[in-house]
C-alpha cells in the first residue's frame, strides 16, 4: 500500500512539473512573439519622442499638456521635425560633418554605438568629467533650419553625463549665427532626487539658460553653475547659471557634463571647426 501512495505522489509531482513546464513553455513562446510584434512599434515611439525633446528644447514646441494633447501629436511632431530639422552626422575625432551612409540619423543610438570598441574610445579618468567611460567616435547634431530662407538658425547637440544617482541625456541648443549663446537645454531621461536633482527637468531653472554663453574668448567651455546664486551685476553673469537648491552633486555633474561636450573630447573642435569655417 505505502508503495501504491509512493507511486501515486511521484506520477502526480511527475505531471505537476510537466504541466508547469509546458505552461512556461507557452507563455515564453507569446512574450518573445509579442516583443518582436511590438519591436517596430517601440521604435517608433522612441524616435517620435526623440523628435518631440528636440523640438522642444529648440522652442518649436510647448511642453506636453495634458489639456491639450493634439499640440504635440504624433502627425505634429512629425511634419514639424521634417520641416524645421536638419539632422547630420559628425566626425568627433575630427570635428567635421562627414557623409557616412552607414549611420541613420534616425535611429542612431550614441550609447549603444559608445559601447562598441570598434566605434568609440576609452576615456582616461582625466579625460571623463562627465563620467561616461567610453566615447563614441560619431555623433548626430541637429540644425534649426529656418523655412522661408533655409538658414540654419540653431545647432543642436546630444550630451550625457552622471549626475548624483544617474546618467542624465538631453539636449544643448546653440545659436547658429555665434556658436556660443544658449536657446534652451533640456534632460529627457535622468534618475535623480525627485525635489532635489530631479528639478533639472524644472521649466524655472532651465528658463534661465537662455541667453547665457557657453565659451571664453580662446574658445574654451566657461558656462558655470554657481552655488549661492548668480550676481546679475558681475561680468561673469553671462557665463553663470544658479545651482539647484539641495543638489550639489547634481548641478556639479551638469557643470562637468557640458564641459565634456563642448570641450576637445566632445563636441569642441566640430564647433571650433564651425566657427573657423574649416
Amino acid at each position: 500500500m505505502s508503495n501504491n501512495n509512493e507511486a501515486k505522489n511521484k506520477e502526480s509531482i511527475s505531471k505537476t512539473l510537466i504541466v508547469a513546464l509546458a505552461v512556461s513553455l507557452i507563455s515564453a513562446f507569446f512574450v518573445a512573439g509579442a516583443a518582436i510584434g511590438l519591436k517596430p512599434i517601440q521604435v517608433q515611439n522612441q524616435q517620435l519622442d526623440k523628435q518631440k525633446n528636440i523640438l522642444q528644447i529648440a522652442g518649436l514646441l510647448p511642453v506636453e499638456d495634458s489639456a491639450n494633447p493634439e499640440k504635440n501629436s504624433a502627425n505634429l511632431v512629425e511634419n514639424m521635425f521634417k520641416e524645421r530639422i536638419r539632422p547630420q552626422v559628425v566626425d568627433l575625432q575630427e570635428g567635421k560633418i562627414i557623409d557616412n551612409p552607414e549611420i541613420n540619423v534616425n535611429t542612431f543610438n550614441a550609447v549603444s554605438v559608445a559601447k562598441d570598441p570598434q566605434t568609440s574610445i576609452e576615456l582616461s579618468d582625466k579625460q571623463d568629467i562627465a563620467k561616461i567611460r567610453r566615447r563614441e567616435n560619431f555623433s548626430v547634431v541637429y540644425w534649426v533650419v529656418n523655412p522661408q530662407t533655409g538658414e540654419n538658425e540653431n545647432l543642436i547637440i546630444p550630451i550625457r553625463g552622471y549626475g548624483l544617482w544617474s546618467t542624465l541625456y538631453g539636449f544643448l541648443a546653440i545659436k547658429a549665427d555665434d556658436l556660443n549663446t544658449v536657446v534652451g537645454l533640456g534632460f529627457y531621461q535622468q534618475g535623480e532626487t525627485p525635489g532635489l536633482g530631479g528639478e533639472v527637468d524644472n521649466p524655472r531653472w532651465k528658463a534661465l539658460w537662455h541667453g547665457k554663453t557657453l565659451f571664453a574668448a580662446d574658445g574654451t567651455p566657461n558656462i558655470q553653475i554657481i552655488k549661492g546664486g548668480v550676481r546679475e551685476d558681475s561680468a561673469d553673469a553671462v557665463h553663470q547659471v544658479d545651482a539647484l537648491a539641495g543638489a550639489s552633486l547634481t548641478s556639479r555633474g551638469v557643470n562637468n557634463l557640458l564641459h565634456f561636450w563642448l570641450g576637445e573630447n566632445g563636441f569642441g573642435k566640430f564647433i571650433n571647426n564651425l566657427k573657423n569655417n574649416s
